[in-house]
């Protein structure tokens, strides 16, 4: 992701959000969500493929789960369409539903995109809400996905409670705490203390190694826990004098104009090899991001990175199903969604990679696979991030959060840490770009 974005979804008070996400968010395999690859119509022996959209690591492929449901339904074969970067994702998304053609059977939405979904592209979507039992799904979460006639366009998928992924074995190399508990407490209740032992890493920084992957990463990190983002609850954008983003901005900052950043923009290649390579020692790190690491690290990484809560809760990622009415299987689509959404499949996907439910009667049996915890370091991974999705607080989501998001961090932050911009400067750009999204 869940992404920007896994995002992701990529999560809540059991009433929290986001973005993931599943977001997400974000991250995965190679680009190819061409659906007339191999989709919509139907598999050699005359079985019906089924194509799902998905945009980073939903986990349904690394779990099994399309060799399980294929297994079960003999007649029907599964082609995953990925694209990395939701941003890229959804713009694409869009034009296909506009024009009714070329889409997915199965549409992944993330949390950052699914007011507007809701808002201006209900009508392109079946009503999902006439084939569950929506009391499986956090009543917050289904709420994200119906629209004020009662559709539901999606089901939910992951949510994206917070933690802080870490290397011990860097924190070991600069002098600093690697006990998980000691190292949160001293971080705790503030983003500010996180970045002033970012300060004391760099002054021991093993050779090549930064603190934190990018600036970018804090601000998304501090900003999905805050009640007031983009919008408020009325629906009213009010981005450029929230609260919120004026607390995530002024953190972001403090790393953006700082030598504690690896400078990566998240979810690009570079940012892939920086964790193969070992270049950061933190990532903020919703559930979600779980199984990115476990992918992007790979064999290098195990048992050198562990999870610790993180200074505040937040929710970020996680992520719905929705099923196009241009699907030309869209009764095949609907039982696909429906099976892959389930609290079964959900904890199964959890085992896998950690992307943590939706669905509340799947809680009680969490538990991550013994390789995943073995890789993180036998951190209490389940503890910490449902304790997070307990008390984070509910956020406000608007038709434009994705793209003003992505002005602020891929633009305005950009600007400032990779072009050496100052940060009125990055503020600015961003500025004009959201107002152009806004068509202000």
């Amino acid at each position: 992701m869940r992404t920007s974005t896994r995002g992701s979804r990529r999560m809540t008070t059991l009433a929290v959000v986001a973005a993931l996400t599943t977001g997400l968010l974000a991250g995965c395999a190679e680009d190819s969500d061409d659906p007339s690859n191999g989709g919509g119509g139907n598999g050699g022996g005359g079985k019906t493929t089924l194509t799902i959209g998905t945009f980073g690591t939903f986990g349904y492929k690394q779990a099994g789960l399309y060799d399980e449901y294929m297994k079960a339904n003999p007649d029907i074969t599964i082609k995953e369409n990925v694209t990395t970067r939701t941003d890229v994702y959804w713009p694409k998304v869009l034009t296909r539903l506009q024009a009714g053609a070329g889409t997915d059977d199965i549409q992944a939405i993330e949390v950052g995109n699914i007011t507007e979904a809701v808002q201006t592209q209900a009508a392109k979507f079946v009503d999902l809400g006439k084939e569950v039992d929506k009391s499986q799904w956090l009543d917050w979460k289904n709420a994200q996905a119906t629209t004020q006639d009662g559709k539901l366009i999606g089901l939910g998928t992951d949510i994206g409670p917070m933690a802080i992924c870490y290397r011990k074995d860097l924190f070991e190399k600069a002098g600093l705490e690697t006990d998980r508990t000691k190292l949160a407490a001293q971080w705790k209740g503030d983003w500010n203390k996180y970045v002033a032992l970012g300060k004391e890493y760099m002054k021991k920084a093993p050779s090549g190694t930064k603190f934190v992957d990018s600036a970018s990463s804090v601000y998304n990190a501090v900003l999905n826990g805050e009640s007031e983002r983009y919008y408020d609850k009325d629906g009213n954008v009010v981005w450029d004098k929230s609260a919120g983003v004026k607390k995530s901005w002024d953190i972001a900052m403090k790393v953006a104009t700082s030598n504690m950043s690896a400078k990566l923009k998240q979810f690009d290649k570079p940012w892939d090899q920086g964790y193969a390579n070992g270049t950061f020692a933190t990532v903020a790190c919703p559930a979600w991001m779980i199984g990115y690491i476990l992918e992007k690290s790979g064999d290098a990484g195990k048992g050198k990175w562990d999870v610790a809560v993180a200074p505040t809760s937040g929710n970020w990622g996680g992520s719905f199903l929705g099923v196009p009415t241009a699907s030309k299987h869209q009764k095949e689509a609907v039982a696909l969604a429906k099976w892959l959404t389930a609290p079964e499949q959900q904890a199964k996907v959890f085992a896998k990679q950690a992307s943590f439910p939706s669905t509340p009667s799947a809680y009680s049996t969490l538990k991550p696979a013994a390789a995943t915890t073995e890789y993180f370091s036998n951190a209490p991974i389940t503890e910490i991030f449902s304790a997070s999705a307990e008390s984070i607080p509910t956020t406000y989501h608007g038709a434009k959060d994705q793209p003003i998001g992505t002005a602020i961090t891929d633009i305005g932050i950009l600007q400032v840490e990779q072009k050496g911009k100052s940060a009125d400067e990055g503020w600015d750009a961003a500025t004009a770009e959201i107002k152009d999204v806004l068509g202000q």
